[in-house]
């Protein structure tokens, strides 16, 4: 005979049917189902959270260490020579962010150039390379030059879901100072 979950001629209910009925009044397991259910949304939210707690602090690393190579450079303390090269560059700037990122800094884009006045500076725009890097160059100038120092990070996200990002899924941290040398 087959079972529909009617009941037998007799008014009593099926087998099956006895079982679906203490299942659905059963309310011993409703938390952990609820949890189980709220869990992942919850704990993304806590790691979005987190991540952009971390990527604000790696933000203000890139905006400290971008001024306090700047200084370096306004001062004279850092002049250009034979040996000042983007690596060099690079090397400053990364010793300041170590905290956060790997000694060899892996995403660090400087540009250091050199301008007539400050509205050329301020008119400066980003060139990228084919390959969608950016286009860099260093050219600290002499005493009392204006110079831009402009600093990019590619900064890896995880749960991304307000940032936006490059195309490799990155987010662009960005710092950018500009002065006029001291008289060394």
């Amino acid at each position: 005979m087959k079972d529909t979950g009617k009941t037998h001629s007799g008014g009593r209910p099926t087998m099956k049917r006895r079982l679906l009925q203490r299942f659905v009044k059963n309310r011993e397991g409703a938390t952990a189902v609820e949890f189980a259910l709220l869990a992942l949304p919850f704990l993304i939210l806590i790691f979005a959270i987190l991540e952009a707690c971390i990527a604000f602090a790696a933000q203000q690393l890139v905006a400290n260490a971008t001024d306090d190579v700047a200084r370096q450079f306004r001062t004279g303390r850092e002049q250009a020579g034979p040996t000042f090269n983007e690596t060099k560059l690079r090397q400053m700037v990364c010793q300041r962010m170590t905290i956060l990122v790997s000694s060899t800094c892996p995403g660090l884009s400087v540009d250091l150039r050199q301008f007539d006045t400050f509205e050329d500076a301020a008119k400066a725009t980003v060139s990228f390379n084919p390959d969608g890097s950016i286009k860099t160059k260093v050219d600290l100038g002499p005493a009392l030059s204006k110079n831009m120092l402009r600093v990019y990070y590619r900064w890896p996200v995880i749960t991304n879901l307000l940032a936006e990002t490059l195309p490799d899924g990155k987010l662009m941290l960005f710092s950018s100072a500009t002065w006029q040398n001291e008289p060394f």
